[in-house]
């Protein structure tokens, strides 16, 4: 056993105090000193026993020491006299011994110890150890939980001979020490001392028992109450020592339950307590609370054998059905035990498993029990026969713990925790639960919705990592449920929600958005569910939906919107045999059609409710044609009533998609008959047409329903073709009202159902025979329609072409692998497009171009002009080529050698020369006004491939000339009877087509044809009028072919936009020189009004192209005056282009009836007039600033902006500004307007700024906004082109308006990412000439300047740079690199003219290291180095141009604007001043921006010199020390934990005596952290600390001059001291200073000697007791054994002061009293094990505390005693103020109930009520108001903690210490 000298054993025993004893409390104080201090012989004694002591004070090396002095002292204390058995010094006897039972000593120290203590109590007697119990068993109390098996027996012997021999009333007060001292030795069953244990516990309780027969009846507390009391109080607070709780248990518990209750499950009459056993009665005496608190913690602590023990004592001796369970104990109770014991499954153990199901269950049922006898199962039949004795299982457990076992889950589900753990364990117990159906099956219906809306209630605010944790588990729980159970819980929610006379409105809501949820997130795709249960669903919903209809119940929108969006989801899920039979006949069908609602859901309901949709126990209630039919009924029921009224909110759109999904997937629609959808449809679209226009959803629903209806079986459509053309006409009627251009919000969707209704009825082309009938009678002269409408048709057919064409391309991408996402009705992907066209668009298309003839019509004018413009043209000419190719006069292959006369036709049965004449005269009216864009189209565009030609598609133009000479070869036959005026008519037209496409400046392809040869071939037989075009067309082809190719000029073919969409901006730039200067004409003054009229006007909306054409023909008349009319007019198109745009936004964002508004075309062209009349302005503005150029400086300044290559941002390379500044600004102005627009209208469809659309007109939506978005961003590109520079800065100020963190600059970075003008090499260095026009314009050239028209400051452009260089790609580095480098070189070499932006720079300059660290671009490590070294000089600079006084004030000032939300600009302008929030926000990349480990030192110091260290040194410490400059430095201690420079800083601030003046948010928040850091890297920071504490003294001052003062001086410095100590110790993990607790120690010890007159003097003790608290919190309990004799002395000491005539009472101030209650109050919420052997000293730690003797006790705690005698001397004179403290039990919520600190709110609220502060208070009033009813109430307090079970509240403690440790200036 000996150890080695090097153990240093000292560490564990600090020397002794310098006193006898700690101040005994008067009440104890013993008769010794009175009685034996006139006999000398005890004087000889005494004085023995204090030498022998004395030597404790003398190092204590090695446990040799420690025997010695035990050996001295045995020796001294058997000298005693005869006569005198007595101890003199008692309490320092004690307090050695107690520290020579240290755990660290060996056995052989402990052996002798205990020899000590046995002779002591065999000299004092029993009545002596009764009386001094309290001093000797503290130490002794801890011996077994270490004791060596040599040091057991004799332990054993002292504790039976001695202490268990004491009176019963001796042992009450410390029982609950007793036993928890005793409980560690039973913790091995098999040990040789085990039973000797159980005997000695058997004699503790014996003694108690025989006690309490004296003081109560026996009932009640005789008996074993007490012990049992204490002991099940023991096993809660005490986890350590559980096993041996548990083994005692086993043996000596009673039992609970009721004997001969074997297989009784509902007896007649409730047990009787009368049947428990008298020791059972005992143990529940008082009550049973503690009895089912201590099950709670065995069943719920960490060891599994714990758990497994107390479930078999569950079983054995506390049955579900004990009386104790069901009548004595409360339902909470009942609950906390279940609600335990249920834990146990999350360990998923078999062995915990098996016996929670015996205790759930129950016994088995003896023989000869009937299953009828007990509750029957919910799923039981009569073919279970062999369930009877899980049925009996069943019963049992629905009977007694069914109830507390849903209650205490639904509190475990309802508990409000964010914590993804917490939420997802009920789902886990639960499934564990499922194992078993007796209990599953009853528990799991109870909480199945409840648990569900907890997860979709936690959706809602948690993450979504959380969630999906969440998720995990609640999936395998669903997994596990009967799809029965599932699905009658989600009729039950939806139908329930529908009935509004039973719910209210936002229940109603819950239950639908829940049913919505379980739906979207769970697997609901099981077979059994697709087929039995997902249809009943179905149809309960739309049955209830129609019920509510009929009813006229009024439901919300919303509530109604999700039933459909539910009932929607499930057809489309659910198979279609789900809903038929194959088999099935129509008697069946009509059979099931009779059937009434009210049956259909009695039964669906008598199916979930009576057999829980159990399909293995009952059948389903009807067959799959039943529910098809029932589905289909109640579907088209409701599809019905949509489209035949308004005034229900009954949705058409998803009804009519509900019922054609149901129509395709049933079939059979026999249920139909009896609805007769054709005189619905005749109804609803006949009955109105004259009256009003229909809803479009509803046309949208009757499409929908009409094409199911024809399409579900592919070879019998629902209707015929007579039926379907009298739906057709009319439907197409209304569908071509919503093709107005004045109603753009349907223009998709109304296409897509004509398509749709084309689909259908393409072999009878019904809709383009429909079409044709409208334009007939809307542009016929008999027509009765205003003269408004024939344009307004032609309009309607462009819109219909237009998106015909588009879904036509969408259909080839998605042919070619591209896919799209479709909205509305699906067009086949089979639908060829050519026949699509031809079938729909070909004939209403012919009966437009016959309007090409009518010239001076509207129809006219409309379709040349549509025609001239239109991108896809080249199917216009296809319609015409299909028809000519098809022509029997044109089949032949024409010879064009000259050698042949073109041969005669053969006689032919059909004559088509007249319907050639028809088709060549719309070819020659087309090409009679053609624009460039009709002749590129002809020349690069391709023929339609006929049937006969096989070879490569030729041109149009080149076809179409082919076709004419096919034309020409047509002669007439003499056989027949031809008449010739039409065939000269063909002839003349034909010749005329050629004549005109030889014109055409895309005509030189066709020099290879060799047309003049056949052409004067034809000059032979032409007729006189014929002659003279045939003449004209061979000189043109002649003049074609003589033409050389050199002189032939390249001409752009397909590259010009059509004139209306044509910018000018791109061609201002090549413009020819040679233009004629003409003299200024001034325009007449009404042309300026006569345009604004024009494009403001409502009237001119559908005729703006045509202003447009005059507007750029009259331009360039008065160019020279534009810039005078320049402001109105595009003043006039601003507010045009916003108030358009406004109501098309409305438009679509609204639902309801539809208003006439202005179409999007109305808004391209209103954009295009705009782009028209800048270009214009730009153009002038260039050629006046070209000819009045300056002359150029003679030296440009070198460097970025004299290197870099001029001209990238401006619109002529070498170009310099000139004077003409108010021009440069008028246009400059006009170009910020357009640009806001533009913007607008492109972040519209992007980034969805005004909110949710309409859903009904997505694809509308879709296509529109995708259009403006299109063509803003080409006008934005033109515009950047002319004036990159002031564009950008209006982008860069309408960043600066947005809120911080809003869409609209998301969507500003954007745009400036999708710009090809804005890529990054451009977008930047126009950035730095932005910077730079502000910060440093004389260093610039000025052809780069900024014009400073934006209301910009330098702090908002640099602020935009850094944003826009965060939202670039990691790539984009490689373009900007050359440009940032040359840029910040620049800077540096002048940096005050930049010094307002230097730290934005740094910043910027930080997020370039770090995006380069991501590439490999370039020489990495020359580049990383040179930006290191811009980096190291900026930050020179930054701090070389700003005081330190500047920086702090910004620092401070953002950190208290931090709340408020603020612009881009205003931020960005705050953050350019924070000099530290932006190193804050550096410091953690600076390795990666530096590289290099000495770089990133030097940088440290020069932050912590430049910034840190003047801070902390200033006078103004600790006041302008902020939170950013705080994480600024926690920040500098991780990056470089090794630095000095900040350690210095943080030294000198540490030991600083103004630290203390710190707020204490700010403390604990950030300076903590930062000491943390510095004492992990500084180790040696807690030995200084303690090496500058020194031993209190009282030589030399007791009478000097000075003595006061120097005093003053010494308790100053070792208050401060000691704080700076308990601050480290807080700052730092657990056991940081483990090593260092003997050093603590020991200076502890020393401190506490000090008295008031020495120095330092006793008024240290409050900064000693929190130097304590902060041990004990920051220190594991096995390493707190050495402390514990101290604390119990400072304690009794301090809290004996309280007492009258005391003579320690000045030892202790206010403010040390007060430490010590808040130590006190401490231990007792921590709890610590050591300290529970102890709490009996100071506070009734029994039930006693609640539950009083009923007589006085010899013993009262140190507590108790001094509240006793305080409220007898100082009567209450004054109120107590009230405080609120927790609720001792949990709430229903489930919340935990946390054990918090007592005394710290009760000063809370005497300071908040009186103002002051408690410490100023004098010593009578302190006591009266705060200590005394602390100390009375605080074992009550304690007590209802531990009952409640709450867990201590480590962090509230933590902040009560900290918040002391910091205290105030001294």
């Amino acid at each position: 056993m000996a150890l080695e000298p090097s153990a240093n054993l000292q560490i564990f025993s600090p020397t002794g105090s310098g006193r006898s004893s700690p101040s005994p409390r008067a009440a104890r104080n013993t008769a010794e000193e009175t009685l034996f201090k006139k006999d000398k012989g005890y004087r000889r004694y005494a004085a023995t026993v204090e030498r022998a002591l004395a030597l404790w004070d003398t190092a204590q090396q090695e446990w040799a020491d420690y025997i010695s002095f035990l050996g001295r002292l045995l020796k001294a204390l058997q000298a005693h006299p005869a006569e005198t058995p007595a101890i003199p010094h008692s309490e320092t006897v004690a307090l050695r011994l107690a520290q020579c039972l240290n755990p660290a000593l060996p056995s052989g120290v402990h052996q002798k110890a205990l020899e000590v203590y046995g002779y002591i109590f065999s000299l004092i007697g029993k009545d002596a150890l009764a009386r001094d119990l309290h001093l000797y068993f503290p130490g002794l109390a801890s011996v077994l939980s270490f004791a060596s098996l040599s040091v057991r027996p004799l332990f054993l012997s002292v504790f039976e001979s001695y202490i268990l021999e004491l009176d019963g009333a001796a042992l009450r007060p410390a029982l609950k020490a007793l036993i928890l001292c005793l409980l560690p030795a039973l913790e091995e069953e098999t040990s040789e001392d085990f039973e000797r244990m159980v005997s000695a516990l058997d004699k503790l309780r014996e003694s108690v028992k025989n006690h309490s027969d004296e003081t109560v009846d026996a009932k009640t507390e005789g008996e074993s109450s007490h012990f049992w009391q204490c002991f099940f109080l023991a096993t809660i607070t005490n986890a350590s020592r559980r096993q041996g709780a548990l083994a005692f248990l086993v043996r000596r518990l009673p039992k609970f339950g009721i004997p001969n209750s074997r297989g009784s499950i509902m007896a007649e009459k409730p047990a009787s307590l009368e049947t428990l056993s008298a020791e059972a009665e005992a143990a529940i005496s008082p009550e049973p609370g503690l009895l089912i608190r201590c099950f709670e913690a065995g069943l719920s602590d960490a060891q599994l054998l714990i758990q497994r023990g107390f479930l078999d004592l569950l079983v054995s001796h506390l049955p579900l059905d004990s009386p104790v369970l069901q009548q004595r104990t409360s339902k909470d109770d009942l609950e906390r035990v279940v609600a335990a014991a249920a834990s146990v499954v999350s360990r998923r153990d078999m062995s915990l498993n098996r016996r929670l199901w015996a205790w759930f269950l129950g016994p088995e049922p003896p023989a000869g029990v009937e299953a009828g006898d007990s509750v029957a199962s919910p799923t039981q039949d009569s073919k279970a026969s062999g369930l009877d004795s899980s049925t009996h299982h069943a019963a049992y457990f629905s009977e007694y713990g069914l109830r507390a076992l849903a209650s205490s889950t639904m509190r475990l589900i309802n508990r409000p925790s964010t914590i993804p753990a917490d939420r997802a364990r009920p789902f886990r117990l639960c499934l564990s639960l499922m194992d078993r159906w007796e209990v599953g099956g009853l528990i799991v219906p109870e909480v199945f919705l409840p648990a569900l809306q907890s997860i979709q209630s936690y959706s809602e605010i948690a993450t979504k990592e959380q969630v999906d944790e969440v998720m995990k588990s609640a999936s395998i729980f669903f997994d596990g449920v009967e799809s029965g159970l599932i699905w009658g819980k989600l009729i039950q929610l939806v139908t329930s929600s529908l009935e509004t006379d039973t719910t209210g409105g936002d229940e109603a809501m819950r239950k639908i958005k829940l049913a919505k949820f379980i739906l979207g997130h769970f697997n609901l795709k099981d077979e059994e569910m697709l087929l039995h249960h997902m249809p009943l669903m179905i149809l309960s919903v739309l049955t209830t939906l129609n019920t509510s209809f009929d009813r006229g119940t009024s439901l919300q929108k919303d509530i109604l919107d999700l039933a459909y969006e539910i009932t929607d989801s499930l057809v489309q899920v659910v198979p279609g045999r789900a809903l038929r039979n194959e088999g099935n006949s129509e008697k069946d069908d009509s059979k099931a059609a009779k059937v009434s609602r009210e049956v259909v859901f009695q039964r669906i309901r008598a199916f979930y409710e009576g057999s829980q949709g159990n399909l293995d126990f009952s059948d389903p209630p009807f067959t799959a044609t039943e529910l098809g039919q029932f589905v289909l009924r109640e579907s088209s029921r409701m599809f019905s009533a949509s489209i035949q009224t308004n005034l229900q909110p009954i949705s058409s759109e998803m009804s009519s998609r509900i019922l054609s999904n149901l129509i395709i997937k049933i079939q059979t629609c026999k249920v139909l008959e009896e609805l007769d959808p054709l005189a619905i449809f005749n109804q609803v679209l006949v009955s109105k047409n004259a009256k009003a226009q229909l809803p479009f959803p509803h046309l949208f629903a009757i499409t929908t329903v009409l094409s199911a209806l024809q399409t579900a079986k592919s070879n019998y459509p629902y209707f015929d073709s007579s039926q379907l053309s009298e739906i057709m006409n009319p439907l197409v009627s209304h569908l071509w009202v919503y093709l107005s251009p004045l109603i753009p919000k349907y223009h998709v969707e109304a296409v897509r159902c004509l398509l749709q209704l084309h689909i259908i009825s393409s072999s009878n082309r019904m809709v383009e025979a429909a079409l044709s009938s409208l334009i007939v009678d809307q542009t016929t002269s008999t027509s009765k329609l205003p003269l408004r409408d024939c344009s307004d048709t032609g309009q309607r057919f462009a819109i219909l072409w237009t998106h015909t064409m588009h879904e036509y391309s969408l259909q080839i991408e998605k042919r070619g692998g591209i896919s799209r996402r479709s909205s509305g009705v699906v067009l086949p992907p089979t639908l060829d497009t050519e026949s699509g066209i031809q079938a729909v668009l070909a004939r209403p298309l012919l009966l437009l171009l016959d309007y090409l003839a009518l010239e001076g019509t509207e129809l006219f004018a409309f379709v040349k002009g549509w025609l001239q413009d239109l991108p896809t043209l080249n199917k216009v000419f296809d319609v015409l080529a299909i028809h000519l190719q098809y022509l029997h006069c044109l089949a032949t292959n024409e010879n064009l050698s000259p050698d042949k006369a073109p041969e005669a036709r053969h006689s032919r049965e059909i004559d088509d020369t007249k319907e050639c004449l028809y088709y060549l005269k719309h070819l020659l009216y087309i090409l009679k006004r053609p624009s460039h864009y009709t002749w590129a189209t002809l020349a690069e565009e391709r023929a339609p491939q006929s049937i006969e030609q096989a070879s490569t598609k030729p041109s149009l133009q080149e076809w179409m000339v082919r076709t004419c000479l096919k034309a020409l070869s047509i002669n007439s036959n003499a056989n027949r009877e031809i008449e010739l005026g039409h065939l000269q008519d063909l002839h003349q037209t034909a010749v005329t087509i050629i004549y005109l496409v030889y014109q055409s400046p895309f005509a030189t392809s066709l020099r290879d044809l060799e047309l003049e040869v056949p052409l004067m071939a034809k000059l032979r037989t032409a007729s006189p009028s014929l002659q003279s075009p045939l003449l004209e067309a061979i000189l043109s082809a002649l003049r074609l072919r003589v033409t050389r190719p050199a002189e032939e000029r390249a001409i752009e073919h397909k590259g010009h936009t059509p004139s209306g969409s044509r910018s000018r901006l791109s061609l201002a730039m090549n413009r020819d020189s040679e233009e004629v200067i003409l003299p200024p004409v001034p325009p007449p003054p009404q042309l300026v009004e006569c345009l604004k009229y024009g494009f403001s006007s409502p009237t001119s909306r559908l005729s703006l192209d045509d202003w447009v054409h005059f507007l750029v023909e009259v331009l360039p008349l008065f160019s020279n005056t534009i810039f005078q009319n320049l402001l109105p007019l595009v003043e006039t198109f601003c507010q045009q282009i916003n108030s358009t745009f406004a109501q098309l936004k409305t438009t679509f964002n609204t639902s309801g009836p539809i208003t006439e508004t202005a179409p999007e075309s109305t808004l391209i062209s209103l954009i295009n007039g705009l782009e028209q009349i800048l270009a214009k302005a730009h153009d002038r503005l260039v050629e006046q600033e070209s000819k009045s150029a300056a002359n150029k400086s003679p030296e440009q300044p070198q460097g970025f902006f004299g290197n870099m290559v001029s001209g990238v941002f401006s619109s002529e390379a070498n170009q310099t500004r000139i004077p003409t500044a108010n021009t440069r600004l008028t246009v400059l102005l006009c170009f910020q307007d357009t640009v806001r627009i533009c913007f607008a209208i492109w972040s519209w469809g992007g980034y969805n700024l005004d909110g949710r659309q309409d859903p009904s007109s997505m694809a509308s939506f879709g296509y529109t906004s995708l259009r403006m978005r299109n063509r803003a961003r080409r006008i934005l590109e033109h515009l950047f082109a002319a004036e990159a520079l002031e564009c950008l800065e209006t982008l860069v100020v309408l960043w600066t308006q947005a809120t911080k963190d809003d869409i609209h600059a998301t969507a500003i970075m954007g745009l400036l990412n999708v710009l090809n003008g804005s890529k990054p090499k451009h977008t930047i260095p126009a950035i730095f000439n932005a910077i730079y026009s502000r910060t440093n314009p004389h260093a610039l050239d000025p052809h780069r300047m900024s014009t400073l028209t934006s209301d910009l400051v330098d702090t908002d452009l640099v602020s935009f740079l850094v944003q826009y260089i965060q939202s670039l790609e990691d790539d984009a580095m490689d373009e900007i690199w050359s440009d940032c480098s040359v840029f910040l070189r620049d800077v540096l070499t002048n940096p005050l003219p930049h010094r307002q932006i230097l730290p934005s720079l740094l910043e910027f300059t930080a997020v370039i290291g770090q995006k380069v660290d991501n590439t490999n671009f370039g020489e990495q490590r020359k580049m990383r180095k040179e930006l290191a070294d811009i980096f190291m000089r900026i930050l020179t600079a930054v701090f070389t141009t700003r005081s330190m006084g500047n920086l702090l004030e910004a620092s401070q000032a953002t950190a208290g604007d931090k709340a408020i939300t603020s612009t881009n600009g205003s931020h960005g302008q705050k953050r350019a001043a924070d000099v530290v929030s932006i190193l804050t926000s550096i410091v953690p990349h600076l390795a990666i921006i530096l590289v290099e480990t000495d770089r990133v030192a030097n940088v440290v110091s020069n932050i912590s010199t430049s910034v840190v260290g003047p801070t902390f040194r200033a006078k103004a410490f600790p006041e302008n020390v902020s939170k950013s400059l705080l994480d600024l430095l926690f920040q500098l201690t991780r990056v470089a934990q090794a630095n000095k420079a900040w350690k210095r800083d943080v030294f000198d601030a540490f030991n600083d005596s103004r630290f203390f003046n710190t707020p204490l948010p700010l403390l604990q928040s950030s300076w903590l952290p930062i000491l943390a850091q510095w004492t992990q890297s500084d180790k040696d920071r807690l030995p200084e600390l303690l090496s500058r504490l020194s031993a209190p003294t009282t030589a030399g001052i007791m009478f000097g001059v000075g003595a006061a003062s120097a005093r003053h001086e010494a308790d100053k410095k070792t208050q401060l001291t000691l704080r700076r100590v308990a601050l480290l110790l807080l700052a730092a993990p657990e056991d940081t200073f483990t090593p260092h607790i003997p050093l603590l120690i020991e200076k502890i010890v020393e401190l506490l000697t000090a008295t008031p007159a020495s120095s330092p003097s006793s008024t240290t003790r409050s900064e000693l007791l929190i130097l304590l608290r902060s041990i004990i919190l920051k220190t594991s309990p096995v390493h707190l054994a050495p402390i514990w004799p101290i604390i119990n002395g400072e304690l009794t000491s301090s809290l004996s002061s309280l007492l009258p005539d005391v003579d320690n009472k000045e030892s202790y101030t206010n403010l040390g009293i007060i430490q010590a209650c808040k130590l006190l109050d401490q231990l007792v919420v921590l709890e610590p094990d050591d300290f529970q052997l102890m709490e009996w000293l100071f506070l009734a730690d029994t039930i006693d505390a609640v539950y009083k003797p009923s007589t006085p006790q010899p013993f009262l705690s140190l507590t108790d005693e001094i509240s006793e005698v305080l409220s007898s001397t100082t009567p209450t004179s004054r109120p107590i103020p009230s405080i609120s403290q927790p609720s001792p039990t949990p709430n229903s919520a489930g919340v935990q109930v946390k054990r918090t600190l007592f005394l710290d709110p009760l000063i809370e609220a005497l300071e908040e009520e009186e103002g002051a502060n408690v410490t100023d208070m004098a010593r009578r009033e302190l006591v009266e108001r705060v200590i005394r009813p602390f100390l009375g109430q605080l074992a009550i307090v304690g007590f209802e903690e531990t009952y409640s079970g709450g867990k201590p509240d480590w962090e509230g403690v933590w902040r009560s210490v900290v918040k002391d440790a910091s205290g105030v200036d001294l």
